[in-house]
């Protein structure tokens, strides 16, 4: 196992946030692609789960657990530094490994908020009570994000795209697993 990193089991709860690209600087530091315009949960956590990339050299194997000592962005960018990664090479050999969280270290998400795992699944249904789809995905269009979702008709799985904006969305609710909408099912 590589200096800084420790065999673990993956939490049930665990959700990829991102990858380490490469090395920066020579005192362990190394640099972070998040996967999401606000890393929150890349900062809030002090342990991160690590796996090997799937494509490339692989420099350790499993699941490793990582103690986060500092996360932060820098230049545009996020770099972090973990406890035991003392130098540039060790920095360098967790280069492509895959960061994953466990969600209940997420911090909590403001009213109407919502962390983009935690509406796939959902159900969205309209204002007439029809069924629209299952949530499979969330678009960022720069402007919007758009609920993907696929839905059957005549025997055919088809998709249909509905704007996560206020002027559509009336309610969402985690617990019962929906999505209210003001949105046609002919649209």
């Amino acid at each position: 196992m590589l200096p800084g990193l420790e065999a673990a089991d993956m939490p049930a709860d665990a959700i990829e946030v991102g990858r380490i690209t490469d090395a920066w600087g020579i005192k362990g530091w190394f640099k972070v692609l998040p996967y999401s315009a606000d890393p929150e949960a890349l900062f809030s956590s002090k342990c991160w789960y690590l796996m090997p990339t799937e494509k490339g050299a692989k420099t350790f194997s499993g699941v490793a657990t990582m103690a986060v000592t500092e996360a932060k962005i820098h230049s545009g960018t996020v770099v972090a530094s973990a406890r035991d990664v003392l130098d540039r090479n060790a920095a360098e050999a967790l280069r492509g490994s895959r960061i994953f969280v466990s969600r209940s270290s997420f911090p909590t998400a403001q009213k109407d908020e919502y962390y983009w795992v935690d509406l796939i699944g959902l159900n969205v249904i309209n204002r007439e009570g029809v069924l629209l789809g299952e949530v499979k995905e969330l678009l960022s269009t720069g402007a919007q994000t758009v609920l993907v979702m696929d839905f059957e008709q005549d025997g055919k799985t088809l998709e249909r795209m509905i704007p996560f904006v206020s002027v559509y969305i009336d309610d969402v609710d985690l617990t019962a697993r929906r999505i209210l909408v003001d949105w046609q099912a002919d649209f």
